[in-house]
């Protein structure tokens, strides 16, 4: 169960790690070797906080793969795609179709299946 649970949390850390960087990239000014892009970038708090969320979920990942079965670890990276598809959702207003749901529910059971 200790697995489980830290790989629900670094699951969540990473999918807000890349709600952050979506944001991020929406608010800023065009790819350019220009002060507009690298000044926008550079004031982004939505940036940062993605760096911070991708940094401690990668300080999480490697104490997981430090004291678990990477067999069962990895896999359950995966939740992260499940929190994902929420957060299209709910932050991006997007629209999730019946077979993209049959694929998160094929994930957690996979998921359920490699914990227990």
């Amino acid at each position: 169960m200790p697995l489980l649970l830290l790989a629900i949390i670094q699951s969540l850390l990473l999918a807000g790690g890349q709600v952050f960087l979506k944001l991020a990239l929406s608010r800023m000014d065009p790819f350019g070797w220009n002060w507009g892009f690298w000044g926008s970038l550079l004031t982004n708090w939505h940036f940062a906080l993605c760096g911070l969320l991708y940094g401690a979920s990668t300080l999480l990942w490697f104490y997981i793969i430090k004291h678990f079965p990477f067999s069962m670890a990895y896999p359950l990276v995966s939740l992260s795609y499940v929190f994902g598809m929420i957060a299209a959702m709910i932050i991006f207003h997007e629209e999730v179709s019946v077979t993209k749901w049959a694929g998160v529910l094929l994930i957690m059971a996979g998921c359920y299946f490699i914990a227990k």
